[in-house]
């Protein structure tokens, strides 16, 4: 399952998550925001008025992000557990390495890049990790550049999530 373009893959639970962060900001968020407007306008003088500023500023931070998971959505590709297999590193795969630079056994899953969660061994397609593994079988030996210099990890075994 190559990577082509601008698609990218997440599980269903990825897109599950990015469109309810999607229905937030445009039915909860934006009428917040515009409350937030509203009140500050009506302090006065908007060339010195710190709370119409920080509000327009969250406006268009919110909007960015609307635009942001709109563009991501619309390009997005869900990975189907029936299109997953075990011969072949994919996101949406569980892979089990060892890190022959730290003597350390590590478990990462593959996930979309608004998936991501380092901390409970989920990482991105796009990660430098994450990119290294994809397309990569059981038995293959990988050198990835990571914040703390060059690792080498040797996949042992690749699972569904």
């Amino acid at each position: 399952m190559a990577n082509n373009g601008d698609v990218k893959f997440f599980t269903a639970e990825g897109i599950k998550k990015m469109e309810e962060e999607l229905d937030y900001l445009r039915s909860v968020k934006r009428g917040e925001v515009a409350e937030k407007i509203k009140v500050a306008r009506s302090f006065g003088d908007l060339s010195e008025n710190a709370e119409y500023d920080e509000a327009r500023k969250e406006q268009a931070f919110m909007e960015g992000r609307i635009m942001e998971l709109e563009t991501t959505l619309s390009n997005a590709q869900v990975i189907r557990e029936d299109d997953l297999n075990n011969d072949v590193v994919n996101v949406g795969s569980t892979v089990t390495v060892f890190n022959e630079t730290r003597n350390k056994r590590q478990v990462y899953s593959l996930v979309g890049s608004s998936e991501a969660d380092p901390f409970k061994g989920k990482i991105s397609q796009d990660s430098p990790i994450g990119a290294e593994l994809l397309g990569r079988h059981v038995g293959e030996t990988v050198q990835v550049t990571v914040p703390a210099g060059v690792h080498t990890l040797r996949i042992e075994n690749i699972a569904r999530s």
